[in-house]
């Protein structure tokens, strides 16, 4: 009985992956391929943790807008009165010579 291409084909398939596993240098690259697809799937799902992460950032961030919006129209700042400024900090005197 004549085999036909494809089985001939994946039984030549199988006898290459027979030999790539006995070598050694092919062993070593299945190897890091497989801790490629295992790290891919661990940064897979920090990623989705993120996303979640940001969802629920987004909600508090907005939970806060409107307690700080809340908040402004009860109590409005202190202004100080026309005309009166508070002195401008900017550092020490030039004029005190004593240099402390």
């Amino acid at each position: 009985m004549s085999k036909s291409p494809l089985s001939q084909l994946a039984s030549l398939g199988e006898e290459m992956i027979g030999k790539a596993s006995q070598n050694p240098a092919a062993a070593k690259l299945l190897e890091a391929g497989q801790q490629l697809k295992d790290r891919v799937d661990d940064l897979s799902k920090r990623v989705r943790g993120l996303e979640a992460m940001e969802n629920r950032i987004a909600e508090l961030e907005a939970r806060v807008e409107k307690l700080e919006s809340k908040r402004g129209r009860k109590t409005e700042p202190q202004k100080t009165e026309p005309g009166k400024t508070e002195p401008e900090k900017t550092g020490p005197d030039p004029s005190d010579e004593s240099g402390s």
